[in-house]
């Protein structure tokens, strides 16, 4: 009896360790009256990162895009993103944990209500992964600077590009004015001469053509509808 009984637990400890993985979870939300059918679509990107959408044909929700996601071995938390929401009642929110029995189990929150849920995977994943960093030639790594006016104010910029092994490219981007501002950036692409920084969180982007024969960027700084002239120039070392 003993045997058994370590032997179930076991079982048991193998169970809660599985991990949530991408596809298409396919179920329904209890709300009180009624079922309200549900189907979330969560994949992850090279990077690590996921991304996912959200299905609610009784509330006309068709690929609704996920924010705040976050997954953790068995557990996995996301909210929708702008569909549902309002300044009074907020965004609609999942929490849900992946249960002995391979399924999505959870609550469904917003505006003080809580309804449970549970999901079943189906199949993959039908969501678009967002695009992914290109390496960027060797000469453009290291560190750039440039400087434009916004408002009759300057503001002097400063991007470093860094390649990875076995990835693309990573930016830091920082603007400093009035103050300083570290800007996320999520992608990087070359194509040819040209490059392009973004980050789609502040909506700032650079764009610019690299001259190797110059050793300089040309380009513009757009943030929403201003596009602004910014030259960036290799810093030179310190000695």
């Amino acid at each position: 009896m003993r045997l058994v009984a370590t032997l179930l637990f076991a079982s048991a400890l193998v169970c809660d360790a599985a991990e949530i993985s991408a596809g298409r979870w396919e179920g329904s939300i209890q709300i009180p009256g009624r079922e309200q059918k549900l189907i979330v679509d969560l994949a992850q990107a090279k990077t690590g990162v996921w991304v996912g959408s959200v299905i609610l044909p009784g509330l006309d929700v068709k690929g609704a895009a996920l924010a705040d996601i976050t997954v953790k071995n068995s557990d996995a938390a996301f909210t929708i993103k702008n569909a549902l929401s309002g300044p009074q009642i907020g965004q609609a929110k999942f929490r849900a944990r992946l249960n002995t029995k391979g399924a999505l189990a959870g609550d469904f929150l917003q505006a003080g209500n809580t309804a449970p849920f549970v999901l079943e995977k189906t199949g993959p994943p039908q969501v678009e992964l967002p695009p992914q960093s290109s390496v960027v030639a060797k000469e453009l790594e290291g560190e750039w600077i440039g400087e434009y006016e916004l408002l009759g104010y300057p503001r002097h910029v400063t991007v470093r590009l860094t390649n990875h092994a076995g990835g693309g490219a990573t930016s830091e981007f920082v603007v400093v004015g009035k103050e300083t501002n570290n800007l996320p950036v999520d992608l990087v692409t070359q194509q040819e001469d040209f490059i392009r920084i973004e980050s789609h969180e502040t909506g700032i982007n650079y764009e610019g053509r690299f001259r190797k024969d110059s050793d300089k960027i040309t380009g513009t700084f757009e943030q929403g509808p201003l596009e602004i002239p910014l030259v960036l120039h290799r810093a030179k070392s310190a000695s």
